[in-house]
C-alpha cells in the first residue's frame, strides 16, 4: 500500500492546488507502481505553521515561499 507523505508551509497552497497536487502524485506512483493499486494509494498533505520550516538556518512563511515562486 503506497503511502506519499508531503509536507507544506500552511496558507501557501489553497485547497485547489492540494486537490491537484494529491491527483499528480497519484497518477505518478501508479505509473510505477501499477494501476491495481490505485484503491489503496494514500497521499497525504501535511501542513507545518508559517515560521516553523527553516531553510538554510532562517525561518520560512508563505510569503517567502511566494517571492521565491516568482522569481
Amino acid at each position: 500500500m503506497p503511502l506519499v507523505n508531503i509536507k507544506g508551509i500552511s496558507g501557501y497552497l489553497t485547497l485547489d492546488q492540494k486537490k491537484q497536487l494529491i491527483s499528480g502524485v497519484t497518477e505518478a506512483v501508479l505509473a510505477v507502481e501499477g494501476e491495481g493499486l490505485r484503491d489503496v494509494t494514500w497521499v497525504i498533505v501535511e501542513d507545518v505553521a508559517p515560521g516553523a520550516w527553516g531553510v538554510g538556518g532562517q525561518p520560512m512563511t508563505d510569503a517567502d515561499l511566494r517571492r521565491l515562486a516568482n522569481r
